[in-house]
């Protein structure tokens, strides 16, 4: 049986999360295995992360977490309640904008990648917003 796009970009933000954990996974362990790092010296916000890239890598990841569960809630909500047809069709938008907005985050945070950054963002709240708008039957 396809997977309905709302369940797609459900399994794809799941994904990229877990894609995430598993680049942080790595990067500590070899930061460990090498002998830079003791394992039980890494700062929860990865402040001090030798590298740039690991700093950024902690928050992309965070972000991703910090707005997972909202995006998981309308989906499965709609999902659940047989409402697919209102989240189908900005679906593979909402997935897309998340994977962009921490592309950005990953690459550099010059003002310029702040911006697109947070363009991203404005995407995805955009999206759950007229969601949840039309799923509440407000409209």
């Amino acid at each position: 049986m396809p997977l309905s796009p709302s369940a797609v970009a459900l399994l794809g933000l799941f994904a990229w999360s877990l894609l995430l954990v598993f680049l942080l996974v790595n990067q500590r362990g070899l930061l460990v295995l090498t002998g830079q790092m003791k394992v039980n010296a890494f700062a929860a916000d990865g402040s001090n992360t030798p590298s740039i890239f690991g700093q950024r890598l902690v928050r992309a990841h965070a972000n991703c977490m910090e707005n997972l569960p909202l995006q998981a809630a309308l989906l499965l909500y709609a999902m659940a309640a047989g409402q697919t047809a209102i989240t189908d069709p900005l679906a593979g938008l909402l997935l897309g904008a998340r994977l962009f907005q921490t592309c950005m985050h990953l690459i550099s945070t010059s003002a310029l990648f702040v911006w697109l950054r947070f363009a991203g963002f404005f995407v995805q709240l955009a999206i759950l917003a007229w969601w949840l708008v039309k799923l509440a039957g407000l409209v």
